[in-house]
């Protein structure tokens, strides 16, 4: 309503010039100081930075009125031309001057981003403004051209947007950065990775200064987690819709699952559109994106978020307060008016970090108490920028100190720098739902994930996916992406390692078996969750799709990421695959038929010795009989007599040496020294049948039909293995079994059938199989086959995963938790076994085929040699003494005469050992009036002497040898010669 004129008083006007020259004195009284602020005003954060700068200087003063400085902002629009120009190289220093293309330079004047002086917008806040401080700018490929001009003036600049790692503090002590650094976020996002057990990842980022740089970052930080970074997709700026498409659909052909996306809000948005066309949006894949794109996500409209529906996000926390409650609703409404097109509807980080910024100069410099400052050696080039003329700030150190030590409670959180960087606050975890973002936990760096970010008391770190509220992933699905796709076989036969069948109500596959217990235990030993689904190697008819080889073949095409199952570790495998340690026993034996208790053979006491032994041991027991009666026959008269007397004498004292029964005494030493050696001999024989026959006796034994490989392969018998197995290579390359000598059997049933019916009845004669299956087998049909023979040494059961899987050292690791847990493995082995899976050791009941001659060739040796020595040695001396007297009987007669002649001399007694024979028999010696036809000569044995003359007698029935004469036992008997 205006005020009538005539209402109007000299008072009333006096009134009003003494308020406005109040006013006025109190503007003139406080010091200006001009601050600068650099913006991309075309981009949405520097649409919105401007609202928040102008808001922050009227809502700081209308608060702080009583301050003496007041802050003058100078804002210029920095274009991304200007961004080109620097980051290409056209805008440079040479020799301390900024020059420019002169085309460059009317185009950027003719848009108003250079004055008319040719003065970039920084340069022309420094050189014309004489500004003591530079909000800005925005863009990492801006700052570092400003950072320089800034250490160069001595002028402060603090960029609340210029996050990326690459610039920091130790490139000028001028920039502060009061924006959170990208590479604080790393850890969060490791963090996150490691919750969900992600073992490989691929980053997804722009190639600028702003997505490079935080890339070493995030390399080192998945390092440490052993999470594989296996390709790394850079997309330019510059790149159109097709090229971005060809990039995921190249990424989609690596079947790669899980991304990490770090690029601005203009170019995340066409990547998540395209994305979704490209079907990568669906089940099974899972996006992470950082906080550069998570805090822009308000002005992206509803089509970008419905692209990004189930993606996970980070972003800076930002504590609640009234005071950010009070200034929502003002700049909603003060930016809704100033900007009605704008779609821009929530408080966002970097325009909050902005208002901070503005609180923090206007602070530090109220503090540093600057007034009537300038710059030192102003310029006054018109051509170039002079950068050495453009002087240096007065206020530059003091004013850049005081914004480092301004600490306060600003609208973003506690405002605290530490090394020209703000100190990192905690993470926000979001699950992206449509327009809505849904938290699902925190990260901080003292606990870790939590759900709760001020819960009370001490908390451990932690990296458990259970501290975070249940996502909901692309495709709409709670079951968490990159689930293992694990192929198991289709086996017909030994299903209790593994086993496929299908429910009938909703035709899924179940899995079970010894082999995916094991599997499960260990993936539950693993410090990190590990999803996974079991798919069976099967065709369309669900019948198996090939072997073991070509199952781990699929590995190698990516068409599963692992292989659980009954699969052995070899050589030729491990070229395409990576293996985990093994889980079970390893080698390969074979399996034979047995025959009936030996115990029932009748032949049985035969068995203890092998027929060379017994051959060998009768011709040393006849060999050992002979040496005596040579050495006996001329000095000792049990040793003479008839011919058959004689050899019956000889064989019954050899003999009967075997059970010491022997009654005859012997008179020569050689013969004594040849029966020690003897009878030790015959006692160790002895004692080693005993033992032998006693335990073929005494315990059952299950004979082999065969015991050795060679001996079938031979006879060319036929023998099986285990269908599907490399077990056949193994039979043809290994032990040179011909190909057609081979049958397949799946069940063990079969393996029973084969080996039943023999090797005439189309049988086999061994089946060779891995110790696991032949003693799951053996625990079925335990009486009547055997595990004998060799073990052939393999490496056992693993699971197989791509060549460089970064989860095989977990798995192996965990592998011998749980195989050393003895009463799990007993626990996982009962359900699937049923117990026992084993006889008794059959390898130890196998017996030998009795004693051989190998055993007992030493002691066949030494006694042969004796016995040769002793006979050499009495045959030598007996030559010596005798030949020479037999030549000289008659000089003419012929050799065959003589050497007749000298046996039959050797036939005679030894008149010399006469004394010795004063007993016929060991014991009970015989009168000599009982024996019947005793000769003359017995009283010679008694102590009486002939002459070399009369013939040699023997005991019972002698003659005359040299005359050829009987004698008669009772005319004219020798009276006994007196002593």
């Amino acid at each position: 309503m205006a005020i009538p004129k005539q209402k109007l008083s000299l008072p009333f006007f006096t009134l009003l010039l003494v308020n406005m020259w109040s006013k006025q004195m109190v503007i003139m009284a406080m010091e200006i100081i001009p601050i600068g602020a650099v913006l991309d005003l075309n981009s949405t954060v520097g649409e919105m930075a401007e609202s928040y700068i102008s808001m922050a200087v009227s809502d700081f003063y209308a608060v702080n009125a009583d301050f003496k400085t007041r802050l003058a902002l100078f804002t210029r629009d920095s274009s991304s031309d200007v961004v080109a120009a620097t980051s290409s190289g056209e805008l440079r220093f040479i020799k301390g001057h900024l020059v420019f293309p002169q085309e460059k330079k009317a185009r950027l004047r003719s848009k108003g981003y250079i004055t008319s002086t040719g003065d970039p917008a920084v340069l022309d806040l420094m050189k014309n403004e004489q500004v003591h401080a530079i909000i800005g700018p925005q863009k990492s490929s801006q700052a570092k051209f400003v950072i320089e001009l800034g250490g160069k003036a001595e002028v402060p600049i603090v960029s609340f947007a210029a996050t990326s790692p690459t610039l920091s503090a130790t490139q000028s002590k001028y920039f502060v950065r009061t924006a959170q650094d990208d590479s604080s976020q790393v850890k969060a996002i490791a963090s996150i990775v490691q919750a969900y057990g992600w073992r490989e990842i691929v980053p997804i980022y722009e190639d600028t200064e702003y997505g490079n740089g935080l890339v070493p970052f995030l390399l080192d930080a998945f390092q440490e987690i052993d999470t594989r970074v296996p390709y790394r997709s850079r997309i330019p700026l510059y790149f159109n819709d097709t090229q971005i498409m060809r990039e995921l659909n190249k990424l989609k052909a690596m079947q790669k699952s899980i991304f990490l996306v770090h690029m601005s809000a203009s170019l995340g948005s066409r990547l998540f559109l395209l994305a979704k066309d490209a079907g990568m949006m669906s089940e099974g894949y899972a996006w992470l994106v950082t906080a550069g794109l998570s805090t822009l996500l308000d002005p992206l409209g509803s089509e970008v978020m419905d692209s990004m529906r189930g993606v996970l996000s980070i972003k800076p926390h930002i504590p609640t307060s009234k005071k950010l409650e009070s200034f929502k609703s003002r700049w909603s409404k003060n930016f809704t008016i100033s900007k009605p097109q704008s779609k821009i509807n929530e408080l966002n980080h970097f325009g909050l970090w902005a208002y901070d910024t503005v609180w923090a100069i206007a602070m530090a410099v109220e503090k540093a108490g600057i007034v009537h400052s300038r710059y030192v050696k102003q310029n006054t080039s018109e051509s170039t920028v002079d950068i050495a003329a453009l002087g240096k700030s007065e206020t530059g150190p003091r004013l850049l100190s005081s914004i480092l030590s301004t600490r306060f409670q600003g609208l973003s959180g506690d405002f605290h720098l530490a090394g020209g960087e703000r100190v990192p606050s905690a993470f926000e975890i979001l699950n992206l739902i449509g327009k809505a973002e849904r938290v699902i936990g925190y990260w901080t760096p003292e606990r870790g994930l939590s759900r709760n970010l001020y819960a009370n008391g001490k908390i451990a770190y932690s990296t458990s996916k259970n501290k975070l509220k249940e996502p909901i992933w692309p495709g709409d699905t709670t079951q968490q992406p990159k689930r293992l796709r694990i192929g198991v076989p289709l086996k017909t036969g030994f299903n209790e390692f593994i086993k496929v069948e299908w429910n009938p109500e909703d035709d899924k596959p179940n899995v079970s078996g010894f082999t995916r217990d094991v599997f499960v235990s260990v993936v539950e030993a693993l410090p990190f969750p590990l999803p996974y689904e079991f798919i069976p190697f099967v065709n369309k008819s669900k019948q198996s799709a090939g072997t073991y080889n070509e199952l781990l073949d699929q590995i190698k095409l990516k068409n599963f990421d692992a292989a659980v199952g009954d699969i052995t570790i070899i050589a030729n495998r491990s070229t395409n695959v990576d293996f985990t340690l093994p889980f079970s026993e390893s080698g390969i034996r074979m399996v034979v038929l047995t025959k009936r208790d030996e115990r029932e053979n009748m032949w049985i006491f035969l068995k203890p010795l092998r027929p060379e032994l017994w051959l060998t041991t009768g011709i040393a027991f006849i060999f050992t009989g002979l040496v005596v009666w040579v050495l006996e026959h001329r000095e000792n008269k049990v040793f003479r007599g008839k011919p058959a007397q004689q050899l019956g004498t000889t064989l019954w004292f050899s003999f009967s040496t075997l059970f010491f029964a022997h009654r005859e005494k012997v008179v020569n030493n050689w013969t004594r020294f040849v029966l020690i050696i003897w009878i030790f001999v015959v006692l160790i024989i002895s004692q080693s049948y005993t033992a032998s026959l006693a335990s073929m006796l005494t315990v059952k034994r299950l004979q082999p039909t065969f015991v050795d490989v060679k001996e079938i392969r031979k006879n060319g018998y036929f023998v099986g293995h285990q269908k599907n197995s490399f077990v056949k290579d193994f039979l043809v390359k290994q032990l040179n079994f011909n190909d057609n000598m081979l049958r397949e059997y799946s069940t063990p049933e079969e393996y029973h059938d084969a080996l039943s019916n023999g090797i005439h009845n189309g049988g086999v004669a061994a089946i060779f199989a891995e110790i696991p299956y032949i003693k799951l087998f053996l625990a079925k049909y335990c009486s009547k086959f055997q595990m004998v023979g060799p073990t052939y040494k393999t490496d056992g059961f693993g699971f197989a995963f791509p060549l460089g899987s970064p989860l095989v050292p977990y798995i192996s690791r965990a592998i011998l938790n749980v195989t050393q847990d003895k009463d799990k493995m007993e626990e996982i082995e009962r359900r699937n076994f049923g117990g026992e899976t084993t006889c008794l050791d059959q390898a130890a009941m196998v017996p030998s085929g009795g004693l051989g001659l190998p055993s007992f060739g030493g002691l066949f040796i030494i006694t042969g040699v004796a016995s040769m020595s002793a006979l050499l040695i009495y045959v030598t001396k007996f030559l010596y003494i005798h030949w020479p007297a037999s030549n000289t009987v008659d000089q003419e007669r012929s050799f065959y005469m003589r050497v007749l002649e000298l046996a039959k001399h050797f036939d005679k007694e030894d008149p010399s050992a006469h004394h010795l024979n004063g007993a016929g028999t060991r014991v009970h010696p015989v009168p000599s009036a009982e024996i019947v036809g005793a000769s003359p000569d017995i009283d010679d044995a008694r102590g009486h002497s002939r002459t070399s003359s009369e013939g040699s007698g023997d005991i019972i029935g002698d003659q005359d040898h040299d005359n050829h004469t009987p004698r008669s036992s009772a005319a004219n008997p020798e009276p006994p010669h007196t002593p």
